[in-house]
């Protein structure tokens, strides 16, 4: 899901229109346009992010928070914050960047590293 869409998804469930719900939380509707839409990338002052996330009614640390910042991060081509501050993503960034450009992974690979992934993060 897309950072527009998750913005898009989490409106509609306020049941407001785009108009009422920016002019309820204090936001230009045609920016909320633009960011649902995928015509403007999340933006990426921190404070302005958060509020949009405390507009649209997610609670911070919950795992919504976390996918809607994750989206944000992709919006904008970047790595979000608190993975590019651990030092483990130097190290697997290029690799994972050499896979992927040599097309070597399959499902049965990503699903593989996922597993890997989870995994480890369980042993901490």
């Amino acid at each position: 899901m897309t950072f527009g869409d998750i913005v898009r998804e989490k409106r509609l469930e306020s049941n407001l229109s785009l108009r009422q719900f920016a002019y309820n939380k204090g936001l230009d509707a045609a920016y909320i346009s633009r960011l649902e839409n995928g015509i403007a990338a999340a933006p990426r002052d921190i404070n302005k992010l958060n509020g949009l996330a405390k507009a649209l009614g997610l609670d911070e640390g919950s795992p919504e928070w976390v996918d809607f910042h994750d989206a944000a991060a992709l919006s904008r081509n970047t790595i979000p914050t608190d993975l590019a501050a651990n030092p483990v993503v130097p190290r697997l960034l290029p690799a994972l960047y050499r896979t992927l450009r040599d097309e070597k992974l399959n499902e049965a690979d990503i699903k593989k590293l996922e597993k890997m992934l989870l995994d480890s993060s369980k042993d901490k």
